[in-house]
């Protein structure tokens, strides 16, 4: 048994090295002195610090065009709309390896992750996970609203684009909360330059990672990036791993023609873990580290993505894009994933023995054209395109039977998996979905443009059940998406925009869709939002500003009259205000903050209660804090030597609908010491929640079975450029 379900999970052994107490305080005492020892030495010296500037870029994010805004090349001051970028830069100062870290450290966007949505869903603006909030990588996204496994590390990773709000017509449905873009590096025409880094840290971790790239010749050049972890976990046998490796060759085959053709794999075991469940209603901190799984679960994702992209420029006027891609996923699942307190026992009851297999294929293409030209005397841009794609998706599972013994919630052996119904394939949901696509940017005057865009999609879904061998349902599903916005740029560097947007969501995962869900059409949303953008002058940092509104109609709610049935008539909505500042305080301080308030509202939605339907109109939906902030603040101490500190803080979110249950707010604090010993290594001593605050990061399934998050964290990273 525990061979095959090594074979099926191929599964690596990792020898567990778990820091003390001891270690731990003495990477933070290190911090400490490394803070404060710089200044103090200045001082006894009588001599001041020499004048150091903190360098900015060329330009600045709101001045470089951001792909996931718009597909004319526009930058994020002439978009209207709401658009992060995370910088290569700000990757290293704040050292966060893992992808979602370095999504939710973006405005508003906080993480709702578990193993059951893959650890990637993201919650923004009031709406939540796969349905509502899309990844992409490098512009593509992974159809269908299966939560990605690929990429979660951010060593190959150039920046990081966030749009919040309804981006329907930039990538079709499900993107009524935001659109995150992860962006990989890519090739360039400089020498050879390669790159080594070298990561230890608490709790056993250990990484490698190298990078590679620059030209080749006249016409080829290239990048690699490969990289590696191994840790031990922050709870009961919590071993996890990943690694990944990719890889990009551009020919620049004439001066108006460029082919580039890339790959990128990654392979992962997961932390196996689903939380706790609470004691009589109530968190106990008691059970912080205890992992309720049997002691054979497993996790494991293995994902390749492969693309041949060109590029024509034959004048400035004129571009045309085309990408053809193939992407490739297989995720599997093995354990006892649900567990609840019993008050008469005084024990833990765990069921829901799940073996569960995903295996995802997508062959698509996308291709845009670009021309700028005049119309009636005024500069005008525009961009027309198609994107096709055809997507399988085969479930194999064990229909989620089989329970093990319960146990006492503080000494316990975890026992093996165990289920009597067999682990085969149950269905196939396949999706040929094809879209046309239009924007425009016409320039009024030199303070005036109106950026307005178009989508139509269409989806024909065909779902086989393979147990019964037949045809379970086939639909086909369409949408339009639109935005209309205007910008107007009182001078070079600030803009005041307008938008309102309507966009689409499946009511449930479409390759998830099940013969019950599938007889309901998609929920539509409408957005309004105004906002504010500038540059300060003299290179001294950014701000923005943006209000909206949302609605999105059309929700599953329980019928009045007869609770056993699903009616789409709900709504929910959300209005909210966002704020961003990325400030240069002095020559040798600098400071980069959001903030987001929002007000989230069931406006007409009820589910069934024993029976009967419970309106929870007024109430807070699931997942969805309602306070969310963060804060960087980089001090350059000397020339060689950042001291860096930040804040993160999530409000209080409910899981269940009736509001009765929540997860507390929580804030983390993390610090860096980043000391360039020469001008080609750079050594980081870096703390995560070095408060060691208790907190609960989401809850699987069940209202009361909460994950807790990572406690202190202490690494140590030797990075060298040769």
């Amino acid at each position: 048994m525990q061979k095959s379900i090594r074979a099926r999970a191929a599964s690596l052994g990792l020898r567990r090295r778990t820091a003390t107490p001891t270690h731990l305080l003495a990477g933070v005492a290190t911090l400490v002195q490394a803070a404060a020892i710089a200044p103090v030495a200045a001082q006894t010296t009588g001599a001041a610090l020499p004048p150091v500037t903190v360098s900015s870029p060329a330009a600045a994010p709101l001045e470089r065009p951001a792909a996931t805004g718009s597909r004319l090349d526009i930058s994020p001051l002439e978009t209207p709309a709401s658009l992060d970028v995370v910088t290569r830069e700000q990757l290293d100062a704040r050292g966060d390896s893992s992808l979602m870290d370095a999504i939710t450290r973006t405005t508003g966007v906080t993480s709702m992750a578990h193993p059951g949505n893959s650890s990637s869903a993201l919650s923004a603006r009031g709406f939540t996970d796969a349905t509502s909030v899309q990844r992409l990588y490098d512009g593509v996204r992974q159809y269908g609203n299966v939560s990605p496994t690929f990429p979660f590390h951010t060593w190959a990773i150039e920046r990081i684009e966030v749009l919040r709000g309804p981006a329907s017509v930039l990538e079709g449905d499900s993107a009524i909360g935001a659109v995150v873009n992860v962006v990989p590096k890519k090739p360039s025409r400089g020498s050879v330059r390669n790159e080594v880094e070298a990561t230890v840290g608490s709790d056993g971790k250990r990484g490698l990672a190298f990078g590679s790239g620059g030209a080749i010749n006249d016409k080829l050049s290239y990048r690699l990036d490969a990289s590696g972890e191994r840790s031990d976990g922050w709870v009961d046998r919590g071993r996890n791993s990943n690694q990944a490796i990719s890889g990009a060759l551009r020919l620049d085959a004439t001066r108006d023609l460029r082919i580039t053709t890339s790959h990128a794999q990654g392979w992962q075991k997961p932390i196996n873990y689903y939380g706790i469940p609470l004691i009589d209603g109530q968190p106990v901190e008691a059970l912080r580290e205890k992992n309720y799984d049997v002691r054979d679960g497993r996790i494991a994702y293995r994902d390749r993505w492969s693309e041949v992209a060109a590029e024509w420029t034959p004048n400035d006027q004129t571009r045309l894009r085309s990408r053809l891609y193939h992407i490739a996923s297989n995720r599997y699942w093995h354990s006892v994933d649900t567990y609840n307190w019993n008050a008469g026992t005084g024990l833990i009851d765990r069921s829901g023995a799940t073996e569960i297999a995903h295996r995802q294929r997508q062959t698509g293409n996308t291709t845009d054209l670009t021309l700028k030209h005049d119309l009636g005397g005024l500069a005008n841009q525009v961009a027309l395109g198609f994107d096709v794609n055809r997507s399988s998706f085969q479930h194999t599972n064990n229909t989620y039977t089989g329970t093990v013994a319960s146990v006492d919630p503080y000494d316990y052996e975890p026992g093996l998996y165990a289920s009597p119904i067999p682990f085969i394939p149950r269905y196939r949901n396949t999706a040929q979905q094809t879209a046309l696509f239009a924007e425009d940017r016409l320039v009024l005057s030199e303070r005036w443009s109106v950026v307005a865009g178009l989508r139509r999609d269409r989806v024909e879904l065909d779902r086989q059940d393979l147990v019964a061998g037949s045809q379970a349902f086939k639909r086909t599903f369409s949408h339009t998406g639109w935005r209309l916005g205007a910008v107007y740029q009182w001078n070079p560097t600030s803009s005041v925009y307008a938008q309102i947007a309507r966009a689409a969501d499946p009511v449930s995962s479409l390759l998830f869709l099940t013969p019950t869900n599938a007889v309901f059409d998609m929920s539509t949303g409408r957005q309004i939002e105004v906002g504010i953008k500038k540059l300060l002058p003299e290179q001294r940092g950014e701000l923005t500003l943006a209000v909206y509104d949302i609605v999105k109609k059309n929700l599953l709610t329980r019928d009045a009259t007869d609770p056993s049935l699903r009616v789409q008539v709900g709504q929910r909505s959300t209005r909210g205000i966002e704020g961003t500042a990325s400030l240069n305080l002095t020559p040798a301080l600098r400071l980069d903050a959001n903030a987001a308030l929002l007000r989230a509202r069931y406006d007409d939605f009820s589910e069934s209660v024993g029976g009967v339907s419970v309106s929870r109109n007024g109430n807070v939906p699931t997942d969805v804090p309602e306070r969310v902030a963060n804060l960087w603040l980089d001090w350059r101490v000397l020339p060689d030597l950042t001291v860096g500190a930040g804040g993160r803080y999530v409000g209080k979110r409910y899981s269940n609908n009736a509001n009765t249950i929540a997860l507390p707010a929580y804030t983390t604090v993390d610090v860096s010491v980043r000391w360039n010993a020469t001008p080609d290594t750079t050594v980081a001593l870096r703390g995560f929640n070095m408060l060691d605050r208790l907190y609960y990061s989401s809850y699987y399934y069940s209202a009361t079975q909460w994950l807790v998050g990572e406690g202190r964290r202490v690494e140590l990273s030797v990075h060298h450029r040769f």
